[in-house]
């Protein structure tokens, strides 16, 4: 199967995806939860009560705007909005135990700006540090740096992909950039290095055994042999990922859609982008 042959379309694919991902986040940046912003994170249950508009209504009387609320199973919610004072607080209990008396707190906490802006300064550099070290870790072990330097780029393609699809969504459906989202684009890294891995692994062992085979060839024939493995693999988790989106609560639901957008681009990019950059740096390497 001779799959190289289709490398400026994946060239041409890749550089689509990427542009439209920087657009969107030049143009319309993200929409931010908390975890990033600042603010107060409340769960409560209603058993008796559990009234959306009167909730709404007691955070107008307290002069409060609420940032999202969303409601879950055994009548609870919870609200997302500004951090408020220890009187603001006192007064909203008052409130919620006017609506049902059977009121009951699960969860209060406030994070402010400056612990939100340390949890991007970490993400940031977990990913720098991680590129890093899967660079020298991968190069090291298939002893040509190449294949290091394919792997990491594939995977940062894979998250700007994500990136970029969290501000498109958050523009058009309100989707918010949360610790959950931090954790999803983690998870994305290392699947899309993984599959990656996987066809480097085949490649090196088809080397060895013809070491005159040119490297397009040896690319089709070790893809040929593990695509079937890779796209199986991955759409069990699409399934999985896709039932969630679908069918599952709204506190889970984004957090989902970001692994389902990662685990795409990565069975994508393993093939599609990481392999045809090993094959440009071996053919650069060859002129020179």
């Amino acid at each position: 199967m001779n799959i190289m042959k289709f490398r400026p379309i994946f060239y041409a694919i890749s550089i689509a995806l990427i542009g439209l991902s920087l657009f969107s986040i030049i143009k319309w940046g993200f929409k931010t939860s908390i975890d990033f912003s600042g603010g107060t994170n409340w769960e409560f249950t209603l058993p008796n009560n559990p009234s959306k508009e009167k909730i709404t209504e007691a955070f107008d009387q307290n002069k409060i705007s609420i940032s999202s609320i969303t409601s879950t199973e055994k009548n609870s919610f919870a609200l997302k909005f500004q951090n408020i004072s220890t009187e603001q607080k006192k007064s909203l209990d008052e409130s919620m135990v006017k609506i049902d008396k059977d009121y009951r707190e699960l969860k209060f906490e406030t994070l402010g700006p400056v612990l939100g802006k340390e949890l991007l300064r970490k993400t940031i550099t977990a990913i720098i540090l991680s590129s890093l070290f899967l660079l020298i870790f991968i190069g090291s072990r298939f002893k040509d740096f190449t294949f290091g330097a394919g792997a990491i780029l594939a995977m940062f393609h894979d998250s700007i992909i994500l990136i970029g699809s969290f501000s498109l969504l958050g523009h058009f459906f309100g989707a918010e950039l949360d610790a959950l989202f931090v954790t999803a684009l983690l998870t994305t890294l290392a699947s899309s290095v993984h599959d990656t891995v996987v066809t480097f692994d085949r490649m090196r062992e088809l080397k060895r055994k013809n070491y005159k085979i040119d490297w397009v060839n040896l690319a089709n024939t070790a893809v040929t042999e593990t695509l079937t493995r890779s796209i199986n693999n991955s759409m069990t988790i699409i399934f999985m990922l896709l039932a969630l989106v679908l069918l599952g609560g709204d506190i889970t639901r984004w957090f989902a859609t970001a692994l389902l957008v990662g685990v795409v681009c990565g069975t994508y990019s393993s093939t599609g982008v990481a392999i045809p950059l090993v094959l440009m740096a071996k053919k650069y390497i060859k002129k020179k």
